[in-house]
């Protein structure tokens, strides 16, 4: 082992001692070992043992770990305190602005754990309520964060999707005559993209010649496939085929394994008209089925029979719901985000800052609860006919209650109920939880349901159908969360909970104004799903809201 690799240890066991807490004279004198060994002019594993002691900048303690690192290849020490530290919390030391001190804080105080949860706290505005996070350190290392992302090859379809469709655009302009497609997860409309893919009916040495041109690095050539490296590390793939094999090529290339596998048995030796996917489908005696539905073999039998709805778009959206202001963790001013929304077209804001024992979020007391809605009256007499619903979103405590007593939940016009904390837990506790919470007769919505953090946050377990079950027993909505980092509902358990009567809501759980953009990640995550306007809460007017209210309080009431 040379004296880099034996530095790197050192090195490593300083910050995490830092990050634990531990004697802060040890772990410095570790860091000075680390930088004396780099610079070494010979290495130590070539040295008289008994010199290493010796040398300035080492001493005893160090000299010992050395031999250890030596004989094992580990060091005792530092691999205890591995096993003692999450990974994410290893991986935030790769995070340009975070040292072990801040990295502390962000575990111990704020209990994250991973990069994608903090990058989620930045964009929430936790880390400025933080001793040492201003705004702009908060900024700073939410940058850094998604710096580091991008290279690490698993993608957000948000974070993707604008550079996707300019490496679309440049094809098609620069090929005019040829024929250009995205296919894969990015095509089919995952929330995650782990592999950037296109199909294409330009040669493989024209394509590798344009992008070398562009700083890109050709990994690998051949006249059917290319691979390309850009300059910030993001790898791209192409398929190279014929004119008259695009279409079919495209369906094969945007569908997932499921229906691929019925598709191909049921069509297999069939004659097709190639000229476009419509057409090929037609062809075939079905109704066109766009790429982000083909997902399951059975949705070949549910459009046979009856062919689906037009899917939802942004446009259906009427209003926002759930959305956060400076009362709380919000960016912006009540009155900003009321008139956001006016000037976007809603109809109308349900504001739902967090509840009180929400206090690393700024959560509402009974007291301010009173002033805001103070404040929500004033602003309704102001902005007629544009509407502002007095909302909270009430923390799930951990025995299932909500987070105020039932004449403060009263004053609402409806309630958010979701779990922000202790989510670490068993299936069991999860549930008693949720159930209990959507079984308080003055919950309206249930947020976020199994609290995930894509790429970062696995959620806790549930059992969703006792869920979906559950909420449409009690006249609860189920949010699909429009957060790009959340989209929770997953939109694979949609259909199950419109077949079992269920409303969604999609939902941006606005913390900016600029959060109501993130509307379209809800719609694209529906659109897998047969979800309707009808049957989505945020696409009511203003209106059929009301009178929604008011017959899911009269239900609640007998």
């Amino acid at each position: 082992m040379d004296n880099y690799a034996i530095a790197d240890q050192f090195s490593l066991l300083s910050k995490v001692m830092d990050i634990h807490g531990e004697n802060s004279f040890k772990s410095k004198s570790y860091s000075i070992a680390a930088y004396t060994i780099e610079q070494l002019s010979v290495q130590l594993n070539e040295m008289p043992r008994e010199k290493i002691f010796s040398v300035k900048g080492i001493g005893d303690s160090s000299g010992k770990k050395v031999l250890e690192i030596l004989d094992t290849g580990k060091m005792s020490v530092l691999e205890e305190l591995l096993a003692k530290t999450p990974a994410g919390i290893l991986e935030m030391l790769h995070i340009k602005g975070l040292g072990p001190k801040k990295i502390a804080v962000i575990w111990k105080e704020m209990e994250i754990e991973s990069l994608g949860e903090l990058l989620y706290a930045c964009q929430e505005n936790r880390l400025m309520l933080f001793k040492g996070f201003g705004e702009k350190t908060q900024q700073n290392v939410a940058d850094a964060i998604e710096f580091y992302m991008k290279s690490q090859g698993h993608f957000l379809w948000s974070e993707i999707s604008t550079y996707t469709e300019e490496i679309t655009a440049r094809l098609m302009s620069s090929f005019p005559a040829c024929k250009t497609e995205t296919i894969g997860a990015y095509r089919r409309q995952l929330p995650v993209i782990e592999k950037l893919e296109w199909i294409t009916t330009i040669a493989s040495a024209e394509l590798t010649d344009l992008f070398e041109k562009n700083g890109y690095e050709t990994v690998a050539s051949s006249p059917d496939n290319s691979q390309l490296r850009s300059p910030e590390n993001i790898q791209v793939y192409f398929r190279h085929c014929l004119a008259d094999e695009f279409f079919p090529l495209l369906i094969e290339s945007s569908s997932g394994p499921g229906f691929l596998d019925a598709w191909q048995k049921k069509n297999e030796g069939k004659t097709v008209d190639k000229s476009s996917e419509e057409k090929i489908f037609e062809s075939l005696g079905y109704s066109f089925i766009p790429s982000f539905r083909r997902e399951n073999a059975d949705i070949l039998e549910q459009i046979a029979k009856t062919p689906a709805a037009d899917p939802i778009q942004t446009a259906d959206i009427r209003a926002v719901i759930h959305s956060h202001s400076t009362w709380s963790d919000g960016s912006n001013s009540l009155e900003e985000m009321a008139k956001a929304c006016m000037d976007r077209g809603f109809e109308y804001l349900v504001i739902s800052d967090h509840s009180k024992t929400a206090f690393y979020a700024k959560g509402l007391s009974e007291e301010r609860v009173r002033e805001q809605h103070l404040q929500i009256e004033d602003l309704n007499n102001r902005l007629k006919p544009f509407k502002i619903f007095k909302s909270i979103e009430s923390d799930i405590l951990n025995d299932g209650s909500l987070d105020y007593s039932d004449a403060v939940l009263a004053t609402f016009d409806l309630i958010i109920a979701s779990v922000h904390s202790n989510l670490k837990m068993t299936q069991e506790k999860a549930m008693m939880r949720l159930l209990r919470a959507i079984e308080n007769p003055y919950t309206t919505i249930l947020g976020h349901m199994t609290g995930r953090l894509l790429l970062s946050r696995n959620g806790y377990p549930v059992d969703h159908e006792q869920i979906i079950d559950a909420c449409v027993k009690n006249r609860v909505v189920i949010e699909l969360n429009a957060h790009p980092r959340r989209l929770d509902i997953d939109w694979s358990w949609i259909n199950k909970a419109l077949e079992k009567g269920a409303m969604i809501s999609i939902d941006p759980d606005a913390h900016h104004i600029d959060g109501y953009n993130d509307i379209r990640y809800g719609v694209l995550a529906a659109q897998k799903s047969f979800l309707t306007p009808e049957k989505n809460l945020s696409s009511f007017t203003l209106g059929q809201f009301e009178n929604y209210l008011a017959e899911t309080r009269k239900a609640k009431a007998r």
